[in-house]
């Protein structure tokens, strides 16, 4: 099921060639804008970081209740109440950025090592929260529901992550993009550290 488009949308009045122009433009730009939902460094414990909108949407450690039918395993969206993200670092604390995007953004992957994609719904009259192990921190999210989204998730570090939980400092970090689209299965779009292949290997392959 598509995103709900708004009726003003549907209902907007007939446009002058100039206003025309002007507006597409406006359209571009705002398709392009990009709403920064979290930024910040993560501390959890097992890596485990959740996006919830439902009551058991959280991670129990069960790989095949949020990954049954992927390919990925680094971020499991087969659990219709929240998405479960796998940071490569246990707890020594992982920068995580996550943005609303108006339409699907660029890839870049030279500038990431390992990238995934999935697919959510988030519910009309549901609040999207983020969490991490056990509940330890958590805070609101702005994703608007009623609608389906694609999440693009990428990664750098994750072998850095995995090997430094001692190290000071951050070591892997994150960016997660989402933007409205219609439900299609997971994708892996990049692997390059030996991290994300184990993971793909042991938790992913269940399509």
């Amino acid at each position: 099921m598509p995103p709900r488009i708004p009726q003003s949308v549907l209902t907007r009045p007939s446009l002058t060639a100039s206003s025309w122009r002007s507006d597409q433009h406006t359209e571009t730009t705002l398709a392009h804008v990009e709403q920064v939902l979290l930024d910040q460094v993560m501390y959890t414990d097992y890596g485990q970081l959740d996006i919830t909108w439902g009551e058991d949407g959280y991670f129990d450690g069960d790989f095949d209740r949020s990954y049954q039918g992927q390919v990925n395993g680094l971020v499991g969206a087969a659990n219709p109440q929240g998405m479960h993200i796998n940071l490569a670092r246990r707890s020594g604390g992982s920068p995580v950025r996550m943005v609303l995007c108006g339409s699907q953004p660029a890839l870049d992957a030279a500038q990431w090592e390992d990238i995934v994609e999935v697919s959510i719904e988030v519910p009309e009259g549901h609040q999207a929260t983020w969490s991490t192990w056990a509940g330890m921190d958590t805070g609101p999210l702005s994703i608007p529901p009623g609608a389906y989204y694609r999440v693009r998730v990428c990664a750098r570090g994750r072998d850095e992550g995995q090997a430094g939980e001692l190290e000071e400092g951050t070591v892997d970090d994150y960016l997660v993009q989402l933007w409205p689209a219609p439900w299609q299965p997971d994708a892996i779009l990049q692997v390059r550290s030996h991290d994300a292949n184990y993971w793909h290997q042991e938790v992913g392959s269940r399509r």
